[in-house]
């Protein structure tokens, strides 16, 4: 019996109320060799304060928000005819 078809025993014989937390941990497994998502998930948290700069384009886009100035994707990608 290969290694695989072992895993397979034991994923049919898991009672039913582990399946969630077995799926989450090979889950997990899989992508430890997805590199892009591995250092995303172990990158240092960003506690660098936001600049005046920053704070005033987020309150302008919320401005924006407010006022009807956006589009939508879909307007986005029918006016680019995508």
């Amino acid at each position: 019996m290969t290694l695989k078809e072992k895993l397979h025993r034991l994923v049919d014989e898991l009672p039913e109320e582990e399946c969630h937390a077995a799926e989450r941990y090979l889950e997990y497994l899989r992508d430890q060799g997805d590199l892009l998502l591995h250092r995303l998930a172990s990158a240092p948290y960003d506690d660098e304060p936001e600049t005046q700069e920053e704070c005033r384009a987020i309150e302008e886009a919320y401005e924006d928000l407010q006022a009807g100035r956006t589009h939508s994707l879909e307007d986005v990608k029918r006016e680019l005819d995508l």
